[in-house]
């Protein structure tokens, strides 16, 4: 014991001593090494008698942790000191202007989004916006999705742990909640983020859309087609952009449409883009159901309606030529440089 009390106190009176991190780190290496002086006692517990070693060991033991103790206090103190000195000789002073500014910029999704919502602005629309958390009434039911849909399964739809809430799908619901609040005669786009299981280089878990209503007396697809063609033509900045429209099913309209363009990067003669088609698919359409306007409480006798949804990043990789729409997401400067 008093070997081992002589050896602590010697520790404790080098580790005093040490002046710096590395005096310091000298220290630890000699008690506490691989070949260190507590390190060589624990092997020589071997060459001891039997009955002599547990209380051999726990002397040995209780002195490497004394050690490791007082180490560890004194490279907090010596760390504190280090870290005050250098608080004190970097000044700064905050009056001096900055170096290496860079001018920033929105991000491409978000100069999409405020594109679309300048144009349809200019035709009369306003804006809606609504809960990305929803209930399955505005999420579903109201939108005519009868309860076997696979859209309401799991492997399509995020629900959360407070059944039925569930992060929107798209931003319909927002269509509700407006004809609910509003009624009609009613012209709006909903513009937001939307959740889905999905995930490669066109789709992503979350992404942005915006979809438009337009519910009033005697609205026809020639007046969704007209607002559609102006709308694209405006947004690509192509006057001779051509539409196709191609029947399609979703539960909320009837008929329903697939709207293509004609493809902006071979102007329609073929390429890789289109898959040599000609056509590049940007969104889907049609008129409201009239189980939708029931839903809402707007007489479907009185009054039809059209809607439209499209893809943020969608509209952006075709604005841009974007081969990847993870890339939105990454975070890299190289590419969120390109769009400032």
């Amino acid at each position: 014991m008093q070997k081992f009390d002589q050896l602590i106190q010697e520790a404790q009176a080098r580790i005093a001593a040490s002046g710096s991190l590395v005096a310091l780190d000298e220290v630890r290496v000699h008690y506490l090494g691989k070949k260190g002086v507590l390190t060589e006692q624990l092997k020589a517990l071997g060459a001891l008698p039997a009955s002599e070693r547990p209380a051999a060991g726990q002397q040995t033991n209780q002195a490497k942790h004394a050690v490791t103790a007082m180490l560890d206090a004194r490279r907090r103190e010596l760390e504190a000191q280090t870290l005050s000195a250098q608080l004190t000789a970097a000044t700064v002073d905050v009056t001096l202007p900055g170096r290496g500014q860079e001018p920033g910029g929105l991000h491409p999704v978000t100069q999409i989004l405020e594109r679309v919502q300048a144009l349809f602005a200019s035709l009369g629309f306003g804006v809606e916006e609504g809960p990305e958390i929803e209930d399955e009434f505005h999420n579903f039911d109201a939108l005519n999705f009868k309860p076997g849909h696979p859209a309401r399964a799991e492997m399509d739809t995020f629900y959360l742990k407070d059944w039925p809430l569930l992060l929107r799908t798209h931003t319909s619901p927002v269509q509700v909640r407006a004809l609910l609040k509003h009624g009609a005669p009613l012209r709006i786009i909903a513009p937001g983020r939307t959740f889905r299981h999905d995930y490669d280089v066109t789709h992503t878990p979350m992404f942005h859309q915006v979809e438009g209503l337009l519910v009033d007396k005697e609205v026809s697809m020639a007046h969704l087609r007209g607002v559609l063609t102006d709308f694209l033509q405006r947004f690509f900045e192509r006057d001779d952009l051509r539409l196709r429209f191609r029947p399609s099913y979703f539960p909320f309209v009837e008929p329903g449409a697939e709207v293509d363009i004609n493809c902006i990067f071979c102007d329609g003669a073929g390429c890789r883009v289109c898959k040599h088609s000609g056509w590049l698919e940007v969104l889907g359409c049609g008129l409201v159901h009239p189980n939708v306007l029931d839903a809402c409480r707007v007489d479907p006798r009185r009054y039809s309606g059209w809607a439209f949804g499209v893809g943020i990043e969608r509209l952006g990789m075709l604005r841009y030529g974007i081969s990847d729409i993870r890339m939105n997401f990454e975070n890299d400067l190289r590419f969120l440089r390109q769009f400032r």
